[in-house]
C-alpha cells in the first residue's frame, strides 16, 4: 500500500493536524536486519518482539531458523574444551530441541547443525561449512524483513480502510450540520496525480485496498 503515506498526509492537512512523521518501522526493520548480518541474533530477536511480538508467535518457523541461527554464531564463537561449548549445547536443547520434538521438520536442520560439533572446522563436508558461511545471515535476514514488511501492509491495509470510514463519516456529520464541505475530501491514495485525473477527467480515480 504505497499510497498509504500520502493519503494520510493528505488527510491530515485537510483536516488541519500536524503531518505525519517519518515511519519508525522502517527505522526498526532496518536496525533489525543489521543485527542479524552483524550475527547479534539474541538482540534482533528482542528488537523484533518490541516491534512486532505476534510476528514470532505466529511464525514458528521464522522463530526456529532464528534461534538455530543464534545457535550457529554460539558454534563459531565457541572452542573445544571452554564453557562457550556447554552454554551452546545447553542453548540448543532447551531452545531448539523441544521446537523439533515438536514439529519434525526442524529435526533435520537441528541434527546438521549440531553435528558441526563434532568435526574440526578445516575438516568440515561443505554441506557443513555452509552452516557457518554469512549466507545464513543474509537468508534469515531476509526472511525477517519480508515477514516485517508483510505485518506492516495488512496493518496500512486495515488503516486505509479505517481511514475511509472516518473520511465517510466527517462529510456525513459535516454535512448534517449544514457545514460546507467540498464535494468531496479526497484522500490522495493514488498521490498528486490522481488529483489532477480528478479535475481534468471529472471522475474519481480506482482506489484499491
Amino acid at each position: 500500500m504505497e499510497g498509504y503515506p500520502q493519503a494520510a498526509a493528505k488527510f491530515s492537512k485537510e483536516a488541519n493536524l500536524q503531518p505525519m512523521q517519518e515511519d519508525p518501522v522502517v527505522k526498526d526493520r532496518q536496525k533489525i536486519k543489521q543485527l542479524i548480518h552483524e550475527g547479534n541474533i539474541q538482540e534482533a530477536i528482542e528488537e523484533l518482539n518490541d516491534l512486532d511480538p505476534e510476528i514470532l508467535d505466529q511464525d514458528a518457523r521464522l522463530h526456529f531458523d532464528l534461534l538455530r541461527l543464534q545457535l550457529v554464531e554460539l558454534i563459531r564463537d565457541s572452542k573445544d574444551g571452554d564453557k562457550s561449548v556447554t552454554s551452546a549445547l545447553r542453548f540448543a536443547s532447551q531452545q531448539l530441541g523441544p521446537r523439533a520434538s515438536a514439529q519434525r521438520e526442524f529435526l533435520d536442520p537441528l541434527e546438521k547443525t549440531m553435528a558441526l560439533f563434532l568435526y574440526p572446522r578445516d575438516a568440515l563436508r561443505p554441506e557443513q561449512a555452509a552452516i557457518l558461511h554469512p549466507n545464513l545471515r543474509r537468508d534469515v535476514a531476509d526472511m525477517v524483513n519480508k515477514a516485517i514488511l508483510f505485518r506492516q501492509q495488512k496493518r496500512r491495509e486495515a488503516a486505509i480502510r479505517h481511514l475511509v470510514k472516518v473520511r465517510a463519516w466527517a462529510e456525513e456529520s459535516a454535512r448534517s450540520m449544514k457545514k460546507d464541505l467540498p464535494d468531496r475530501l479526497e484522500l490522495g491514495l493514488n498521490g498528486d496525480d490522481a488529483d489532477d485525473s480528478f479535475h481534468e477527467n471529472g471522475s474519481e480515480p480506482m482506489v484499491t485496498t
